[in-house]
């Protein structure tokens, strides 16, 4: 049976791509190149600056001047966390139906939490979930099962009772490994050369809703 439902963040509670995408081509237009469209942006939103980054320069980690550039990526998204960043259709009254079945539903995701905690403030959130757990709050982040591990025993749920909705493979092997059932969130990102369909999740929803149904 399930008790409680946690989310990832990013391309599965709240659409933050537009806003993501911001600092980026505010980046490229700077240095006088072309934007990127926000189709193209989708597909690495999911992994934050770093494939961000990648996509935008092909500038990874190891390489020189990739701090700096990286330090910049984050200025430009913190001084426009959420202006067009809105929580996906039938998000809303998916949180509703969790709440009016009192069900628990919480927030693990990999975003730090200097961008987390006023995000999930800004989006009307914070009263409401159960738990938050950021990227840099546990000492693993996903794909390790630390964080959702941590997120079990704030809301004093057993994994095994726990849904995880993520939009990226390594919500799949986080929530397997901490022994959750994992649920794709079809609508979201998907940022990975193998389709979602491999993951080793059985289940994938379309619409945030349709989650209702494992429940």
């Amino acid at each position: 049976m399930i008790k409680a439902v946690l989310f990832d963040l990013d391309g599965t509670i709240a659409d933050t791509a537009p806003d993501l995408g911001h600092a980026l081509n505010r980046m490229l237009l700077a240095r006088r190149l072309d934007e990127l469209p926000i189709t193209l942006i989708r597909t690495e939103a999911s992994a934050g600056s770093r494939g961000l980054l990648r996509l935008g320069f092909n500038i990874q980690p190891s390489d020189d001047g990739f701090e700096q550039m990286r330090d910049e990526f984050l200025g430009n998204y913190t001084e426009r966390l959420c202006h067009d960043t809105h929580l996906f259709s039938g998000m809303a009254e998916l949180l509703d139906q969790l709440e009016a079945r009192s069900l628990p539903w919480g927030i693990v995701t990999n975003k730090p939490a200097r961008f987390t905690q006023p995000l999930i403030q800004l989006l009307g959130l914070t009263q409401r979930a159960a738990c938050v757990i950021s990227g840099d709050e546990t000492t693993h982040a996903k794909p390790h099962p630390e964080p959702l591990l941590v997120a079990s025993q704030k809301i004093a749920v057993t994994p095994s009772e726990c849904i995880y909705l993520g939009d990226d493979l390594r919500d799949v092997q986080a929530s397997l490994a901490a022994g959750m059932l994992p649920i794709i969130a079809n609508y979201g990102y998907l940022g990975n050369d193998q389709p979602p369909e491999t993951w080793g999740a059985k289940y994938l929803i379309d619409h945030p809703q349709d989650l209702l149904t494992y429940l």
